[in-house]
C-alpha cells in the first residue's frame, strides 16, 4: 500500500518519502520542508497516535492525514485528539486520497523556526545563512540541506537511511558511502582545526549534531 501511495503521489508531481516502521517514520516526519505526513496508525515500533501527539508536542505543525482500517468512531477520535487535521478509513479511491491531501496542504505553510544555533554555531532557515563564530560557512545546497535536517533533529540521532531519503529523496541511488562522503565536506567546512566536534558519528546508527565533544 505504502509503495502504491508513493506511486500515485509521484505521478501527482510530488516528491515522497516513505517509512515502513514507526520510529524511522518518525525521523521522517522530523524533515524540514514537508507539506503533508500521511500517518498510518498500525506501524511496527512506534504507533501512528503516538507519533502524531509526539510532532505536536515538539511543535511540529505539519499537517497530518491519518489512513488507517481503523474506522470505529472512538478511534476516529483518538485520532483527531492526537493532533491529525483529518482521519481517512480504508478501503478509500485515489481520487478522494489526493483530493484530502491538497485539501489538508492547503492550510498554510509549515511554520518552522527562524534560526537554529547549536553551541557557536547558527543557521538562518530565511537566507540559509550559516555561521560559526565570527565566520560565514559557504555550503552547496545539497549540504546546507542536510546541516539544517541534522539541526532540525537535533539532539536526537538520524539513521543513515533517514537522512538519505529526507536529503535525496526515496528512489535516490545515494549509498551510505557518499552519504559518508558528504559529511566528510561538511565537516572540513564546519570545524576548523582545534574547534569543537559539531557532527557526531554513532557507530552501526548514523549522525547526529550537538555542541558536546563526546
Amino acid at each position: 500500500m505504502a509503495n502504491l501511495l508513493r506511486q500515485c503521489l509521484t505521478e501527482e508531481g510530488h516528491h515522497v518519502l516513505v517509512a515502513y516502521e514507526g520510529r524511522e517514520g518518525l525521523e521522517l516526519a522530523r524533515s524540514p520542508g514537508l507539506d503533508v505526513i500521511v500517518l498510518d496508525l498500525m506501524l511496527p515500533g512506534i504507533g501512528g497516535l503516538n507519533i502524531a501527539e509526539t510532532l505536536r508536542q515538539e511543535g511540529n505543525r505539519v499537517p497530518i492525514l491519518m489512513l488507517t482500517a481503523r474506522d470505529a468512531e472512538e478511534d476516529i477520535v483518538r485520532g483527531l485528539n492526537a493532533g491529525a487535521d483529518d482521519y481517512m478509513t480504508k478501503p478509500f479511491s485515489f481520487d478522494v486520497f489526493l483530493a484530502r491531501i491538497r485539501a489538508v496542504a492547503r492550510r498554510g505553510p509549515v511554520s518552522s523556526p527562524v534560526s537554529y544555533r547549536i553551541a557557536d554555531l547558527v543557521i538562518d532557515t530565511a537566507t540559509r545563512h550559516v555561521q560559526r563564530k565570527t565566520r560565514s560557512v559557504a555550503l552547496t545546497a545539497r549540504e546546507y540541506d542536510l546541516l539544517e535536517l541534522l539541526a532540525r533533529s537535533s539532539p536526537r540521532v538520524l539513521t543513515r537511511d533517514a537522512i538519505i531519503q529526507a536529503v535525496w529523496g526515496f528512489d535516490s541511488d545515494v549509498s551510505e558511502n557518499n552519504l559518508e562522503a558528504f559529511v566528510h565536506l561538511l565537516r572540513a567546512k564546519l570545524e576548523y582545526p582545534g574547534e569543537p566536534k559539531l557532527i557526531h558519528t554513532i557507530r552501526g546508527v548514523g549522525y547526529v549534531l550537538r555542541g558536546d565533544q563526546s
